[in-house]
């Protein structure tokens, strides 16, 4: 079995070059990729179909925390990373500790950056992707798939047991 390729950026912004060298687009995007699950795959699987590799930004805990709250993330940096990375879409995973990957995407410089519709308002890196020749792609969100809305029906589940 293949151990999913988790990258340092500095390692991430080499095999960039390398793709560029040979007439390929790195794709990018990110997001915490909790708890897997068929709208993350989708996504994933459209974001790949976009150029010819998919780095995936993956929140640290500590970002998840700020971002989600204390009760978040459910699972570990290391567990998501391997799990996100070991997709068949995805070709590298690189850690990123800040609230937004703005920096990381600055230092990779990805050709195709994707975001869902959802952050149509506000996509972090836009400028330095549009800057430096590349695009942006929007990807539809398959409705009522979301972390949060399993985290809720697990909830609702549990509550329904009745007591031994």
């Amino acid at each position: 079995m293949m151990s999913p390729v988790i990258l340092t950026p500095t390692e991430a912004r080499a095999e960039r070059d390398r793709l560029v060298k040979e007439g390929k687009q790195l794709v990018f995007t990110n997001g915490c990729f909790d708890i897997l699950h068929r709208g993350h795959a989708d996504y994933l699987a459209f974001a790949r179909a976009q150029g010819d590799a998919l780095c995936v930004g993956l929140n640290s805990d500590a970002s998840v925390r700020r971002s989600k709250g204390p009760a978040r993330p459910v699972n570990p940096e290391g567990d998501r990373a391997f799990v996100v990375g070991s997709l068949r879409a995805v070709d590298f995973v690189v850690i990123f500790d800040e609230d937004e990957p703005k920096d990381l995407i600055a230092q990779i410089l990805p050709q195709v950056l994707v975001k869902g519709k959802d952050w149509a308002h506000y996509v972090s890196g836009r400028e330095i992707v549009e800057a430096n020749g590349g695009r942006i792609v929007l990807a539809d969100m398959v409705v009522g798939r979301s972390t949060t809305s399993t985290i809720e029906r697990v909830i609702a589940s549990q509550a329904r047991i009745p007591e031994p």
